[in-house]
């Protein structure tokens, strides 16, 4: 895609506008789609549906698949170890909580990487796990030496990281470390953490850990996107995502915003080919059953039609004044419709795209008749602009 197909706010690359902000040299996604994203409420993906991801996220470059939690059932296990085994240059992991059952599940599964967790706040502690920090520890340990004995990459991550006392995170972190973890990861669970509190924490964790640094983050009050790059910039240098941003509540970090935001407004390409994201989003919707909505940023059906007279004679003129990406930088098309909000130009091009004689008076006529239209009933379709443009011919 041609630069001069993205217009973007020059502002974003201005030096003073960064300050001290950079984003690391290499940025890993670790989709989650077929586990977090899989614990959205009403959804669940037949093996069959499990590989067809894996193998279209593996096509498009994503680096890192979470396959899945091989200890929910034997189906689980088997589906991801489908996905282990069949060839992608994705590393495959599954997540395990700090159980040997768990990790003897995760080594059956033939994943790369295990990703071991537990909570870690106070909250979770008293009411969820009912074990003391003691315990804690001591699972830290034998669960990460457990998992290397058997061939197994042992990332670690605290779950609810964003309300845990901020001593303890750092405790059980260099726990982790020094008994053999591969990754230290940390999790805004809840989604409750601003992008100065995302900012303060990763900051001072990435000045006490020597490992790479995961970011697991949701979007219950809409900063997911924002607290991932946030997290980069702090010492993060895997982020996890899903596609569409499905998940739990309200989502996680949209696969397909995070990349594209890190290539047109950060100039990061992380590899990954972004004229598939429709296509991807497209096949989860087919397969949850749950349509991606209009608005959703890059992928929505609305984020490249206009329908406003305005609108549409600048983009007729030149695409890039609405569009600050082409869309087919997404897999997109652009879409023109006519309704209450249309004008002049718009009439002309249909009426020229049926070698209408486009007189003034016929397009004034045409104006008032789909205003008129979209007043009461919304966009026309393709038949019922057929409808009218013979009405007028026949009339003539």
């Amino acid at each position: 895609m041609k630069k001069t197909n993205i217009a973007v706010s020059p502002y974003n690359f201005l030096p003073e506008v960064f300050g001290d902000f950079k984003l690391p040299d290499k940025i890993v996604i670790y989709d989650s789609t077929l586990r977090d994203g899989e614990q959205m409420p009403g959804v669940s993906f037949s093996p069959e549906q499990k590989l067809a991801i894996a193998n279209k996220l593996d096509e498009i470059g994503v680096p890192e698949i979470e396959a899945g939690f091989p200890a929910i059932s034997k189906m689980e296990k088997d589906s991801i170890k489908k996905i282990s085994n069949s060839g992608l240059d994705a590393k495959i992991l599954c997540l395990s909580r700090l159980k040997r059952e768990d990790i003897d599940a995760a080594i059956a599964s033939d994943v790369d990487i295990v990703l071991l967790f537990i909570a870690s706040s106070d909250l979770h502690i008293k009411h969820k796990l009912h074990y003391s920090k003691s315990e804690i520890k001591n699972k830290i340990i034998d669960s990460i030496e457990y998992a290397s004995d058997h061939g197994l990459n042992p990332s670690f991550s605290t779950e609810d990281s964003t309300r845990s006392s901020l001593d303890f995170l750092e405790e059980l972190s260099i726990l982790a470390q020094k008994n053999g973890a591969k990754r230290i990861g940390f999790t805004d669970t809840v989604g409750c953490a601003i992008p100065q509190s995302i900012q303060y924490l990763f900051s001072y964790m990435k000045k006490r850990l020597s490992l790479p640094i995961s970011a697991h983050l949701h979007n219950d009050f809409g900063l997911g996107l924002i607290n991932a790059i946030t997290a980069l910039n702090a010492g993060a240098t895997h982020v996890c995502t899903t596609i569409n941003g499905w998940g739990e509540r309200a989502g996680n970090v949209p696969l397909e915003q995070l990349v594209l935001a890190l290539n047109v407004l950060y100039k990061k390409d992380l590899g990954i080919d972004t004229t598939q994201l429709l296509n991807l989003s497209d096949m989860i919707s087919k397969f949850t059953k749950i349509p991606t909505p209009k608005m959703q940023p890059v992928i929505g059906s609305n984020v490249f039609t206009h329908e406003s007279g305005i609108h549409v004679a600048a983009i007729l003129e030149n695409p890039s004044t609405y569009e600050p990406i082409p869309p087919e930088l997404v897999g997109n098309k652009r879409k023109l419709v006519l309704g209450k909000h249309s004008g002049r130009h718009m009439i002309k091009k249909i009426l020229e795209k049926y070698n209408l004689d486009s007189n003034e008076d016929l397009i004034s006529d045409m104006v008032l008749k789909v205003k008129d239209f979209g007043e009461r009933f919304g966009n026309m379709s393709e038949e019922q602009i057929n409808e009218i443009i013979n009405k007028f011919d026949r009339d003539k």
